[in-house]
């Protein structure tokens, strides 16, 4: 294709898609949810978000489960098809990842909240994996829990602060958007020289803990900029035509 900013931008390392799945629909989501705003009884008379459950906690750990059940073809598969003789090896890494952010969101969440939060285990466990997508073909194991284990942290922290601002029933900004933006740029950190020569356009030596460079990190920093930027310009057109025209929101009786 030639151009020097289009080299750059493939330069990104995203091996089963932080950024191309997870971030580019927490984008979309972000968009749609400034126009449509929030449930209505979400927000008190003064202006404190209240907490609307789902109806069934065992049906989302069920949930949880079979996502994290899912993601052990989705990340092996989906990039290489399972044709390079590394399925089990990535699988292990996203087990890592995964069983990590599950037990720092507890954590996080009981320091937050003095109380044990299966929904918040949870979306530990799924912003773990979405962490863990984009680097699960790019990274040794032993940084697989790290990766998630931050995952885990970052998740409650963010669900507690957007729900200020805004209403996002399930957390998917947090856990899909942010834990994306996270796992994105985790390539920059802990790419290993090993693995690296499977992005035949990233930098070989790997990212900043084994070169010392800020190469791969820098790639994936303009990667995350020019995707959400592109993202949420088209998104939040598309839907504020679909809101000047047919409409958004259903009525009051039927929300």
């Amino acid at each position: 294709f030639g151009g020097g900013w289009l080299q750059v931008n493939v330069g990104m390392q995203d091996f089963a898609g932080s950024t191309a799945v997870h971030m580019i629909g927490a984008t979309g989501a972000l968009a749609v949810l400034l126009l449509l705003g929030p449930r209505r009884g979400k927000y008190g008379p003064d202006g404190r978000p209240r907490a609307i459950p789902g109806h069934s906690m065992a049906l989302i750990g069920l949930g949880v489960l079979i996502l994290w059940l899912g993601w052990f073809g989705f990340n092996p598969g989906s990039t290489l098809n399972a044709e390079d003789g590394r399925f089990a090896e990535i699988l292990v890494v996203t087990q890592l990842a995964a069983a990590a952010g599950v037990i720092t969101a507890v954590i996080t969440a009981a320091w937050k909240t003095k109380a044990i939060d299966i929904g918040m285990a949870g979306n530990g466990a799924i912003g773990a994996l979405v962490a863990i997508t984009a680097p699960s073909g790019y990274v040794e194991p032993w940084t697989a829990p790290i990766i998630g284990g931050i995952a885990g942290v970052i998740v409650p922290l963010s669900i507690y602060a957007i729900d200020k601002r805004i209403d996002d029933p399930v957390g998917a900004l947090s856990a899909h958007g942010i834990a994306g933006i996270w796992g994105t740029l985790a390539c920059g950190f802990f790419t290993s020289p090993r693995l690296a020569q499977y992005n035949a356009f990233g930098d070989p030596d790997g990212g900043l803990i084994y070169s010392g460079s800020l190469t791969q990190l820098g790639y994936q920093a303009l990667g995350i900029v020019v995707v959400f930027t592109f993202v949420f310009t088209l998104s939040f057109a598309t839907f504020w035509v679909i809101k000047k025209t047919y409409g958004l929101r259903v009525t009051a009786d039927e929300e």
